[in-house]
């Protein structure tokens, strides 16, 4: 389900984040992620959920009117998203009153930002999936959020969102971790000795000594002996993790379509017989007008199992120059397709922290 702010006078109140989710789907994800963005930018500029709508409204046209006054849609995807069927065994996606469907297609068709949102490490669904008036959803960037690095996922997340709504300063604030309390002893109580304590016998302590020097003796001579009669094995080093580079080999191009500023948009991807480290080397162009920009080439290395270049100093457009960008590409195979991610890094004039934010493509063998 999706949301909407708190009814007045007939009217839905406009906010600037909308969470469109599935309750069989992603109910649980939607609702941490809402608390971590109401943190970031007030509970004025998020919702989710349509139960509010009043009695006798339409709720399409309810739908509609809390969508229009957006300036983002996040549409939450789990495993089941494009799947689940209702009582009667119909997908509910296939029902053009389904409330998901509404919410999304809306956006689409008033050209509000969709931003996919992959959770439990679901895959964008593919376009025979999707309705007609849903298949535009498959050619925008998403973005995934793991349980394993949930705070720095949608830390960018966060970041990506600051373009469409202005951080308000008193929710400004970092992620809440849980701590557990040290639970300290509690104090010994404090005996009062006697002023004259009677004098002891010493005997017993220097029999204590000499019988811990022995143990002591005995348990270095025994490890000296083993160690003689039995070397220490040496480790059996771990294989390297390799990557199937030869999968990544070839030409590759996002398959949306992008016309402004200087977006990632081809990749060829070659092996580097000369470079002694056994790298290959990465062809990037970006979408620039009227011709492509030409990043040149950069070594990548494997990382588990994804390719990850050097940095490209981007300086192909003013915006570019200005901001000092910085790019690195990881590259990983997901069946016949190539899943891409543009970590940008930017340093503005006159300010001391960079920025980055990342970008997820999707690309596919060839040039077009």
């Amino acid at each position: 389900m999706a949301v909407d702010g708190k009814p007045k006078d007939g009217n839905i109140q406009g906010r600037a984040i909308f969470i469109s989710y599935r309750r069989d789907d992603s109910e649980g994800e939607a609702g941490r992620l809402f608390d971590d963005l109401v943190r970031a930018y007030g509970d004025d500029s998020v919702f989710m959920d349509v139960t509010g709508i009043q009695p006798g409204l339409d709720f399409r046209k309810s739908i509609d009117a809390n969508v229009s006054s957006c300036g983002v849609l996040l549409a939450m995807i789990g495993p089941r998203w494009a799947s689940i069927a209702d009582s009667s065994g119909n997908r509910r996606l296939a029902n053009p009153d389904d409330y998901v469907r509404l919410e999304i297609a809306s956006a689409l068709a008033r050209g509000i930002p969709v931003i996919p949102v992959l959770v439990h490490a679901a895959k964008m669904p593919a376009l025979d999936q999707l309705p007609d008036d849903l298949k535009d959803l498959r050619y925008r960037n998403s973005v995934e959020i793991t349980h394993a690095r949930w705070n720095s996922d949608v830390a960018l997340l966060i970041g990506a969102l600051k373009s469409y709504v202005t951080v308000k300063k008193d929710h400004e604030t970092e992620t809440v971790h849980a701590t557990i309390p040290v639970q300290l002893p509690a104090p010994q109580a404090s005996s009062s000795a006697p002023d004259n304590p009677p004098a002891k016998s010493r005997l017993p302590l220097f029999a204590g000594i000499g019988a811990a020097a022995v143990i002591v003796l005995a348990v270095v001579i025994f490890a000296v002996m083993r160690n003689i009669a039995s070397p220490h094995p040496q480790p059996v080093p771990t294989p390297p993790i390799v990557v199937p580079v030869a999968g990544f080999a070839g030409d590759w191009q996002d398959i949306a379509t992008r016309e402004i500023g200087d977006n990632l948009i081809r990749l060829r991807v070659t092996s580097d017989p000369t470079d002694a480290a056994g790298r290959y080397l990465v062809n990037a162009w970006g979408s620039c007008q009227p011709e492509l920009c030409d990043w040149g080439a950069h070594h990548a290395k494997p990382n588990g199992d994804e390719l990850v270049t050097e940095p490209w100093q981007l300086r192909d457009t003013p915006a570019d120059s200005n901001s000092q960008r910085s790019a690195v590409i990881r590259m990983r195979l997901s069946g016949p397709e190539l899943i891409v991610t543009v970590r940008n890094t930017f340093h503005p004039k006159g300010q001391n922290e960079p920025q980055t934010n990342e970008r997820r493509l999707v690309f596919s063998k060839g040039f077009r």
